[in-house]
């Protein structure tokens, strides 16, 4: 049972506005080998004392304010791995503090293979109607050399218990340029997903990050003469593939990396793009509050012990990297983040936040651009080009103060 705690929130404040949930479960079954996300086994009370924790994080946010929540994000590690009664109590603890609108969008990540039907009736049993399976390739042999613990066939089953369960939008999410994946395999893939005509597609390319174990394995490899990632030219291969393909099949490609049928788009990961604000809860979890950035502490029994223990909450005793955004902060970020759309930003928007006009700002940037056809302008909108998107990285950080 959770201890009698006196609440205080002394931390960021929160205003009316509205306000994106995230719950980060940081659960797996397994580690997979390219995942450098805050996430590990655990035992089942370890997962108790955690989701308590979480609750009482929830309860030590509320505000005298009413805040509306459009959208709210259960993410991992694998969600899908913890009892459902987990989910449902978090749900609750939500709903006692926020205004969850009635029509909000609330998703789930499953790992094919963790879900049931009754599972899944629990979830939508406590309000949740999107769900998004890492599917990540249909390829079994591609999938075990990134040590995923499911195949193709249990993603199937699970996909279809989710259907049985009445859930009518789902994501499934891809991974590109995987160890000794060829165009041909990867079509193989995207073909196969579009035959289930899933609401949504996120398809990612494979980064090698540093600190896990498929990017220990490929440098050793590469040391010996021996490469099985796909180049850079069959990636790109890939990513036009996967555009023509799914723009044939009806796809929206409204972010760099994702595609949905019309009116699908994960408007979670939209507010994020905006930028709106959001708040997060449990470990490692990121928020944006009133122009205010910061991140919780990483230490799984650090966070438990504080939230199950004090006899008076603060919230910033378990908050890092507290970054106060000043005005080039937000332009920045509205740019940043902004160009991952297609649509890319809109220039009235950027004078409607910011009281300035934006080719005062970027116009030099945005010309350099325009001339290189990297940038598109078009009437009150700005985004990138086909080419820009190839080198999108390069451009935004031209957009950095």
């Amino acid at each position: 049972m959770m201890n009698k705690t006196t609440i205080s929130n002394k931390s960021i404040s929160i205003s009316k506005r509205q306000m994106g949930i995230y719950i980060h479960i940081p659960f797996c079954a397994k580690k997979c080998f390219y995942c450098d996300f805050l996430s590990a086994p655990a035992d089942d009370e370890t997962i108790k004392s955690y989701v308590e924790a979480i609750i009482l994080e929830i309860k030590a946010s509320h505000t005298e304010t009413v805040v509306p929540v459009p959208t709210m994000f259960f993410g991992g590690g694998t969600p899908s791995i913890i009892d459902p009664t987990y989910i449902s109590q978090i749900m609750e603890a939500v709903r006692e503090q926020y205004e969850v609108e009635s029509e909000a969008e609330i998703t789930i990540e499953c790992n094919p293979g963790t879900v049931s039907l009754k599972k899944l009736l629990a979830y939508k049993s406590a309000g949740i109607n999107r769900i998004s399976f890492g599917l990540q390739s249909a390829d079994n042999i591609e999938l075990r050399s990134i040590g995923r613990i499911h195949t193709y066939e249990q993603f199937q089953d699970s996909y279809e218990m989710a259907r049985r369960a009445g859930f009518d939008n789902i994501n499934i999410d891809l991974i590109a340029a995987l160890p000794n994946q060829t165009t041909a395999s990867w079509e193989n893939t995207v073909r196969k997903v579009i035959d289930l005509e899933p609401e949504h597609i996120s398809a990612y390319s494979l980064i090698l990050e540093e600190g896990t174990k498929l990017y220990t394995v490929i440098e050793m490899e590469r040391k010996n003469g021996m490469d099985r990632i796909p180049c850079e030219d069959n990636e790109r291969e890939m990513y036009y593939l996967t555009n023509e393909m799914l723009g044939k099949a009806g796809y929206m490609h409204y972010e760099i990396s994702n595609y949905s049928k019309p009116g699908y788009e994960c408007r979670h990961n939209l507010s994020y793009w905006a930028p709106n604000h959001y708040i997060g809860f449990g470990i490692g979890a990121a928020s944006y509050v009133n122009d205010v950035r910061y991140k919780n502490i990483e230490d799984i029994n650090e966070y438990i012990k504080y939230l199950s223990q004090a006899e008076k909450i603060d919230l910033s005793k378990i908050q890092v990297e507290v970054n106060h955004l000043t005005i080039e902060n937000k332009m920045e970020e509205f740019m940043f983040l902004g160009l991952r759309r297609i649509d890319g930003i809109s220039i009235k928007d950027f004078y409607k936040r910011f009281g300035v006009r934006y080719d005062s700002i970027y116009g030099k940037q945005t010309k350099k651009f325009l001339e290189q056809e990297l940038l598109v302008h078009s009437d009150d909108r700005i985004y990138l080009s086909q080419r820009g998107i190839d080198v999108s990285n390069s451009v935004m950080c031209e957009f950095l103060f």
